[in-house]
């Protein structure tokens, strides 16, 4: 009983810190989307926000880069964190937010089938059912009227889908890096972010689908700032409390950035809810809310 108390108390600021990083994300579409009305692509603006945490780490922690170069699975963690924050990023950015944010969250059904190779964590039956519960959810997310298949209908549901899963194997590389020094770990997903999107901006520009960087203007220069320091303290927020809790409790956490985005979406006209999303979001949600609340139960 001595170390009980520590530990719940540990386990309390891990969620509490998971959960300020869904706040960042889940009202992040709208400086994204504002910035963008600047001229700004969302690719150019994640360049930004993490070319400036890459930056921030790298003075603060003048080692962190001899720590990354001694972990390759750092790596691992810089992509995931790359593909993430791209396709993330841009879909709130040009799709409807709750559909965005709905099909994103099937991370915790990607989570299950990382944690496997990744962790050794081996799927129960219940992670089956709950998988089969998720996919039930996005037909009905993805079923539009007048379509023969529930399928994504537009690069928004692609880029949605895919960052749930890059997401999801950053939260398991996370865990599995958790005895890893914390300056590695920020400096790989911070500079994945910067270097992936910048990249993509540079390419997507010179084959014309990307517009290019504006000039400098104080009229978007403060709220790009402001959004770099956000992400920042929302990226070291996650990184604290994914790698002090299990994958599956880190998935049912995250899922309130749901909450934010839905909420801040709605009231400022940035996203409909109609019955099939509402109805295929109760059963996404189910799934994780369920998958968590088994994690510990042996058998199951």
């Amino acid at each position: 009983m001595a170390d009980f108390a520590p530990r719940l108390g540990t386990a309390r600021l891990a969620a509490c810190a998971l959960l300020v990083n869904a706040f960042v994300w889940g009202v992040s579409w709208w400086p994204f989307r504002t910035l963008q009305g600047h001229g700004l692509h969302p690719l150019w603006t994640t360049a930004i926000v993490y070319g400036f945490a890459t930056v921030c780490v790298l003075l603060a922690r003048r080692g962190a880069w001899r720590a990354a170069i001694d972990y390759p699975g750092i790596w691992l963690l810089a992509i995931g964190s790359g593909v993430t924050n791209i396709c993330f990023n841009w879909a709130v950015t040009e799709g409807d937010v709750v559909r965005v944010v709905l099909l994103f969250y099937l991370m915790p059904a990607w989570a299950m089938m990382l944690a496997w190779p990744l962790l050794g964590e081996r799927p129960r039956p219940v992670a089956l059912v709950c998988l089969v519960l998720s996919l039930a959810g996005v037909v009905l997310v993805l079923k539009q009227p007048g379509s023969a298949w529930p399928l994504p209908s537009s690069l928004p549901d692609y880029l949605a889908i895919a960052g749930g899963f890059s997401f999801a194997l950053v939260n398991v590389m996370l865990l599995k890096l958790r005895e890893t020094p914390s300056q590695a770990r920020m400096l790989g997903m911070f500079s994945g972010g910067a270097i992936m999107s910048l990249a993509v901006a540079v390419w997507g520009s010179a084959s014309g689908w990307v517009p290019a960087m504006p000039a400098i203007d104080w009229s978007w220069v403060w709220l790009a700032a402001a959004l770099s320091l956000a992400f920042l303290v929302s990226n070291l927020a996650l990184q604290y409390g994914a790698a002090r809790l299990q994958s599956s409790t880190t998935a049912l956490v995250m899922l309130s950035e749901i909450v934010f985005a839905s909420l801040s979406s709605v009231l400022l006209e940035a996203a409909v809810l109609n019955e099939r999303t509402l109805w295929g979001g109760a059963l996404i949600l189910a799934a994780a809310v369920w998958a968590a609340n088994t994690d510990n139960q042996p058998g199951l």
